[in-house]
């Protein structure tokens, strides 16, 4: 037996084995490198936003013809003898498909809408959690919720199932969309690069709401109805893993030293938030109230296909994404006008709304489709970054409840868009629809106004100081120590011993409570009763 031959083996396995050692070890240290780490966690928040969204808007192909399928099921197993003459049938016959296909649309408007609808109670409470617990855990949440209520629409059978799955789906995403441009915005603080990687979130939100259609409709007339939904739940709960695997929500971590987020109803008030959440709100109307009604009156009044009817939004993938790399390069050269951005996008949006019922073709309703998407890409990609910098210059950084009101303002418009729009086109019609959408978009945008003070201040001056009215007091360490700073130089004395700084209070076992409670304490001492 060969002894010398076995020895090298075995020590060239061993010094394989050390080197891949070596190797899972330099990986492991790079995964836990900040710049890593944010990217990795982008990539689990983009593709949480794109699943629900691609859940939102996958249904719109599946969901009307398979409800008319039940109904038919249902009628056949149903034996109704009518009595009279062949015309009296025919004529209560025609009657009798008439209101199926009013319920029809009804049911089909409660079941889209419902969604929003939950998403919009749900959101304030889970602001305020996130806010309490941070984005990680909350996040799972909402990707759990969201894989069983996925399972639950391949697998439902009848339409009590289908609005519980639809309304399951509003609680996660009440959940996952808040938490992850939460923390997005959490992650990236420097302003550009905090845009950039918002617009790449939207870039993933466009994607999917456009892209669903077609991927739904096309997997749904191949495959049936449950393989669009099992793909999806699939992509979810690979997500889920990754984002246990990577971030570990339920590492030991001590939550208690997590600065405390302004309350809601406080950053509702302000009216800088204000304006920009009426903003998300006006915006989205015009997509949110076309996308149930488009589609009837592209088949009666240019006769158009099913097949034109499904892609007709999915052009506007590519203006959408022109305007958020469009919007992001502009921030990053002119940051003070992220208010024109948006005050731009809302007149496009305008005047393209005004367009859509002049097209008789289908080649000419894509440019105004386009217009509006570009619009709204400008809107959204000026407007969310600016809340994140609003809540770090007048309140707490803490981004759980100013995205929670984002959210409101989505699901605002697209809770009234499939019950409000149809009511509005059968007693206005489809024309006044859209005149009023542009109308209200061009007046609001005159309101961006506002925000010129803030998008002009510089980031690294103490901008909540200038944005304070006089009988407010800081809120929260930061605040404290900047605020304290500031008033120190206009008094010419140093305050550098009112600061203490976050290693010693951590070593001396203060904590991050206790180190607001003696930077608050200093701080009264220093400026009297006015700070306390």
């Amino acid at each position: 037996m060969d002894t010398g031959g076995s020895s090298g083996l075995a020590q060239s396995a061993a010094v394989k084995l050390s080197e891949m050692g070596e190797r899972t070890k330099q990986f492991g240290n790079a995964m836990k490198a900040p710049d890593h780490q944010r990217r990795i966690i982008l990539v689990i928040v983009c593709v949480a936003l794109l699943l629900d969204n691609m859940l939102y808007m996958v249904i719109v192909p599946i969901i009307p013809d398979y409800l008319a399928d039940l109904e038919l099921e249902q009628a056949e197993h149903v034996h109704i003898h009518v009595h009279g003459n062949a015309s009296m049938n025919s004529t209560m016959s025609s009657a009798q498909a008439k209101s199926n296909r009013d319920s029809l649309d009804v049911q089909i408007g409660v079941l889209f809408a419902s969604k929003a609808i939950l998403q919009l109670l749900v959101n304030p409470l889970s602001g305020t959690f996130i806010d309490r617990v941070g984005y990680d855990i909350p996040l799972l949440i909402g990707l759990t919720v969201m894989f069983f209520s996925t399972c639950i629409f391949a697998f439902a059978e009848n339409y009590a199932t289908l609005f519980f799955a639809r309304s399951l789906q509003g609680l996660g995403s009440a959940f996952a969309d808040t938490s992850g441009i939460a923390m997005i915005a959490d992650k990236y603080t420097e302003e550009s690069e905090r845009s950039k990687a918002l617009g790449i979130a939207l870039a993933f939100i466009s994607f999917g709401s456009l892209v669903a259609p077609p991927f739904g409709g096309i997997l749904y007339e191949f495959a049936g109805k449950r393989v669009p939904f099992i793909v999806l739940a699939v992509v979810c709960l690979v997500d889920g893993i990754l984002l246990l695997t990577v971030i570990k929500p339920f590492s030991n971590r001590n939550r208690d030293n997590m600065p405390v987020g302004t309350p809601m109803y406080k950053l509702m008030v302000d009216p800088y938030i204000a304006v920009v959440a009426g903003a998300l709100t006006v915006c989205n109307i015009p997509l949110a109230f076309l996308e149930p009604t488009i589609a009837n009156w592209m088949e009666s009044t240019m006769h158009s296909t099913k097949w034109q009817m499904g892609l007709c939004w999915l052009p506007a993938f590519f203006p959408h994404v022109l305007g958020v790399y469009m919007t992001v390069k502009l921030a990053s050269k002119y940051p003070n006008l992220q208010w024109f951005y948006g005050a731009l996008g809302m007149v496009i949006i305008g005047a393209s709304s005004c367009t859509v019922p002049a097209c008789k073709t289908f080649g000419q309703l894509i440019a105004p489709l386009c217009g509006i998407c570009f619009g709204i890409a400008l809107v959204d990609t000026a407007l969310l970054p600016t809340l994140a910098f609003l809540v770090d210059v007048r309140h707490v950084s803490v981004y759980g409840s100013v995205y929670a009101i984002a959210d409101i303002s989505y699901s605002v418009a697209y809770a009234m868009g499939p019950i409000v729009a149809g009511n509005i086109v059968h007693n206005y019609g489809f024309v006044q629809l859209n005149l009023g959408m542009g109308l209200v978009n061009v007046l609001y945008a005159p309101a961006l106004l506002l925000l010129r003070k803030v998008c002009q201040m510089k980031p690294s001056y103490s901008e909540r100081d200038n944005l304070l009215v006089d009988d407010d007091e800081p809120e929260g360490l930061c605040d404290t120590i900047k605020m304290e700073e500031r008033r120190g130089k206009k008094k010419s004395y140093s305050t550098a011993g009112n600061c203490v700084p976050v290693v010693v209070a951590e070593e001396n076992g203060l904590g991050f409570d206790g180190l607001r409670a003696e930077t608050r304490a200093s701080s009264d001492e220093s400026f009297g009763p006015e700070y306390s």
